[in-house]
């Protein structure tokens, strides 16, 4: 005699039970499987978004330019030694960009007029707003071409191409061709943009510095300490975040956090209510199928872990589901509102089995209680 057969028997009378009772009810488990699966949805986009979201927000961010500030205390001049060696001693990644600005007054064919000297090739990420007609300079040591502001260019009746001449005195000249000109909105549109250090050697200050600004990564709150770092390191030095940009990165991304969370939870519970509902109503039908299994000697833990098994056969094929059509979403949401796609981060798949998980267990509560408190007798009476 086969001691197995028992055991096996009633494991294939099991799953039958299982495969007949979603078979039969498709329409309903159709409801369930469509909550759980929203609610996955919901949450693998917004987890995806929510751990990617610093890297975009703060990219995103960054377009507006320069976020920290730096410059002497007295008066004086900043010395572009002590800023590269504040760029140098910087964490790893921490700043973006970075350039000092220096400020004269020179004298051209027509007019004096104001020089601005810079390091060209951070200025896209430093002044990102500026609307340029022609071709922005891209390296350092160009001082055969030169960036003139929208203002000034009218008044010297200057266009992208035409000639600039600077003059010192009656031997010092010095040409620049106008490869762009540049509307800021600020005082940008009357200077002429210059390489660095040419307006170092043409006003005769080697080495120094007006100013300089830097964007500096904010996407954890880090502007604020690394300015209070330097200001214990450079006393000398005016140090400081442009907060209108640095302050808001970290409040723009905890209230965008908050709302996506709360999104989250809103979609879960009523993706509970759902399956709760949805769970009651099917109990309420199958109320003579239990009764029944009773009166054949089911115990109460068979009732159980029957109800729990389809709703777990529900939930990992709404979870699969959700996983693939969030990981879409997200997408979709990266596109729209940072123009780049979202990387999916390891923890969002555990988050989200996690939570469908819960779902589906806080749902079914209810309803296997109902089932477990069927009274057999009454039932199968009819009452």
């Amino acid at each position: 005699m086969d001691v197995n057969k028992p055991l096996k028997t009633s494991n294939e009378m099991f799953w039958r039970l299982i495969f007949r009772s979603l078979r039969l009810r498709l329409q309903r488990v159709a409801i369930i499987f469509a909550a759980l699966t929203v609610g996955a949805s919901i949450v693998t986009a917004m987890a995806a978004v929510y751990f990617d979201i610093n890297t975009k927000m703060s990219q995103e961010l960054r377009t507006f330019g320069a976020n920290f500030y730096i410059g002497p205390s007295h008066g004086t001049l900043l010395k572009e030694s002590e800023l590269k060696r504040i760029l140098h001693h910087s964490p790893p990644g921490l700043i973006t960009a970075a350039s000092p600005y220096l400020y004269g007054i020179a004298r051209s064919d027509l007019e004096k007029i104001v020089i601005m000297g810079v390091w060209f090739e951070d200025m896209p990420t430093l002044a990102p707003y500026w609307q340029i007609t022609g071709s922005a300079i891209g390296v350092n040591f160009d001082d055969r071409n030169a960036m003139i502001g929208k203002t000034l260019a009218e008044r010297l009746h200057l266009k992208v191409g035409d000639q600039i001449k600077l003059s010192k005195n009656a031997v010092e000249k010095h040409s620049f061709k106008i490869k762009a000109i540049v509307e800021s909105g600020d005082a940008t549109d009357n200077m002429l943009i210059v390489n660095l250090e040419f307006a170092q050697d043409w006003l005769e200050k080697d080495g120094l510095a007006t100013n300089a600004f830097l964007n500096v990564k904010n996407d954890q709150g880090q502007v604020e300490q690394f300015a209070a770092d330097l200001q214990q390191r450079y006393p000398d030095l005016e140090i400081r975040p442009i907060r209108k940009v640095s302050a808001s990165e970290g409040q723009i991304l905890d209230k965008i956090k908050g709302l996506m969370g709360l999104i989250s939870l809103v979609i879960l519970i009523l993706a509970t209510l759902c399956v709760n509902t949805t769970l009651i109503a099917i109990v309420g039908e199958r109320a003579k199928e239990f009764a029944l299994q009773k009166a054949l000697g089911a115990k109460r833990s068979d009732i159980v872990k029957q109800i729990a098994t389809e709703i777990l056969i529900i939930a990992v094929c709404a979870i699969i589901s959700g996983l693939i059509i969030g990981y879409f979403l997200a997408q979709v949401l990266g596109l729209t509102v940072f123009k780049a796609y979202i990387d999916m981060r390891l923890p969002v798949i555990p988050i989200t089995i996690l939570l469908s998980l819960i779902v589906a267990f806080i749902a079914v509560i209810v309803p296997t209680r109902r089932a477990l408190d069927i009274q057999t007798a009454n039932v199968l009476k009819g009452e």
